[in-house]
């Protein structure tokens, strides 16, 4: 029976239905811990997470277990062996589940009982949930493999406990939510751990897919609630964690070594470094060469060129100025100022020659009609319709950048500033984009590829916002004053209350039905924008999904 064990913990990024790349990189970390006695990688490593309906291909089903086999195999050599996340197929029903290989084969399989189907996740819809699991016996150690959301309600850790289990080692792909490490940890790991006596690995992954992000931030808490290992977030990592076991009473337990406690970041470097590390894995994992932007001189054109400089470094980001007769001297040279901070290539295309055009083109039947909405959205799809040409010619992925506030009232023109393949700020407030942009011009995230200095100058972040689609425009024309819309916004969306309840908070009450009617007629272009990273509880997506035609208003 040994006294010592060194489990590893494999804080990996992955790659949704690449197979190949993702046991590749789970041989790698084997291959850099040939000390270790145990490798762990997070939930559903072999396949990626979430894997959606790619999930319902039987093709894909069969090539994971054969891959998992061959994993297996590669343990015979009497290296480490490897606890591996993947899916299982038992009587015919699908499961999320996690596989000890050991000794040139699949030692034991274990199945998460506890399916989340909520918000990003929907587990229900393709997996069975397995029994209560039973731990597993591991060099005399008994290892507990409850999967993610087995912790987050205390039956399976009890369950677990009862039957004599050692150490939780949990696999996790956990996605960030703004304060979801305080909760992991404090909210849920340590509850368990103190709940039961028994320490409790908490192993995330690193990684953007799609619309979910996953900060790792893994950890390791004892029975008493300690912190024992900390890893950092939003960076891949390799950590041993060494375990010996102790007399305890008249029997013995299994304690971790102090490791090494990383300092995680903090609001709002989390929030900055969610939208950097998605826009990151989005390009290089759908391998676009860079991307391009419009660049107005406004505050979110500017702060999303510095998250897409942050993420790829400048030498693949291109910012285009698309001047009409409405645009400011004052938004061209902040424009050109943003560019000259980040260090990025800057084209100036004016709009005039497309707006004359279809002004001539569309004269005979627009006739006695006097200029108005159609006009100014003219404008924008123009400019849209510009930078999709240059993706279409030249390859960068189009960044789009409008805010949470806007998608939310529709302050966006549909097949104009809505066009794009990704959009890092889809889920931020206008009031998070000053914040994140007034922390940015002092700081830099440390997964940033972008300068150490200010990233735009100080009057983007100060001047009134503007579309600059009519003269003297301003947002607040058409829009409460961004700290109350906000506000509102919260209210009605995050929180999914009632005109009245929010009234009664000391909002105007014209104000807030005003608002949840622009809320209600946006959802069709919604449906129409492109994916962006989730950083609250209720993006627009994955979390908040109403139908278009919809009746029901709550005043």
């Amino acid at each position: 029976m040994a006294d010592k064990l060194i489990i590893t913990l494999a804080q990996l990024n992955q790659n949704v239905g690449d197979l190949a790349a993702n046991v590749a990189g789970m041989l790698a970390a084997r291959a850099a811990s040939p000390h270790s006695d145990l490798i762990v990688y997070p939930e559903m490593q072999l396949i990626g997470y979430p894997p959606e309906d790619l999930i319902q291909k039987p093709a894909l089903i069969e090539r994971a277990a054969a891959e998992l086999h061959k994993l297996a195999a590669v343990t015979a050599d009497g290296g480490p062996a490897m606890l591996v996340g993947s899916v299982f197929v038992r009587d015919g029903a699908l499961h999320n589940g996690v596989a000890l290989l050991e000794g040139g084969r699949v030692a034991a399989t274990r199945f998460k009982h506890e399916l989340p189907n909520f918000g990003t996740f929907d587990e229900k819809r393709y997996f069975l949930p397995g029994p209560l699991p039973e731990p597993v016996l591991f060099k005399g150690a008994m290892l507990g493999l409850p999967i993610c959301e087995d912790i987050w309600h205390p039956d399976v850790c009890r369950h677990l406990a009862q039957l004599g289990a050692e150490i939780f080692v949990c696999i996790n792909g956990s996605p960030y939510e703004i304060d979801k490490d305080v909760l992991r940890i404090d909210g849920v790991a340590k509850r368990r751990a103190i709940d039961t006596g028994i320490p409790l690995i908490y192993l995330n992954r690193v990684g953007g897919q799609d619309e979910v992000v996953h900060d790792g931030a893994s950890f390791v808490v004892g029975p008493e609630g300690a912190l024992w290992v900390q890893m950092p977030d939003w960076e891949e990592a390799i950590e041993d964690t060494v375990w010996r076991r102790v007399a305890s009473g008249s029997g013995h337990r299994w304690r971790c070594e102090a490791g090494a406690v990383a300092e995680t970041t903090e609001h709002p470097e989390d929030i900055y470094c969610a939208m950097v590390l998605a826009l990151r894995d989005y390009v290089d994992k759908n391998r676009f060469p860079g991307v391009v932007l419009g660049l107005s001189g406004g505050i979110d054109s500017a702060i999303c060129a510095a998250i897409a400089v942050d993420a790829l470094g400048a030498e693949r980001v291109w910012c285009v100025m698309m001047p009409s007769r409405y645009t400011s001297e004052e938004s061209l040279e902040d424009a050109a100022g943003c560019a000259e901070l980040l260090g990025v290539r800057l084209d100036t295309i004016p709009i005039a020659p497309a707006i004359d055009g279809f002004a001539d083109m569309l004269a005979p039947v627009f006739a006695g009609r006097e200029p108005d909405l159609t006009e100014e959205n003219l404008q924008s799809r123009i400019r849209g319709t510009t930078l999709m040409a240059l993706s279409n010619k030249f390859g960068p992925m189009l960044v789009t950048t409008g805010n949470k506030s806007e998608m939310s009232v529709g302050y966006a023109t549909i097949y104009g500033d809505m066009n794009g393949g990704y959009n890092p700020i889809k889920d931020a407030y206008k009031t998070t984009v000053f914040a994140i942009s007034a922390w940015r011009n002092t700081k830099k995230p440390k997964i940033g590829l972008g300068p150490d200095g200010p990233v735009m100058p100080q009057r983007v972040i100060t001047k009134p916002p503007s579309a600059e689609l009519r003269p003297d425009q301003k947002d607040s024309d058409s829009l409460p004053d961004y700290p109350v819309l906000d506000a509102v916004l919260l209210g009605l969306v995050e929180h999914e209350k009632s005109v009245d309840q929010i009234v009664a908070e000391g909002f105007d009450r014209a104000t807030v039905v005003r608002v949840e009617r622009l809320l209600n007629l946006a959802e069709y272009k919604r449906r129409q924008a492109p994916p962006g990273v989730k950083l609250g509880s209720r993006n627009f997506g994955r979390d908040r999904r109403y139908p278009i035609t919809n009746g029901f208003r709550t005043a």
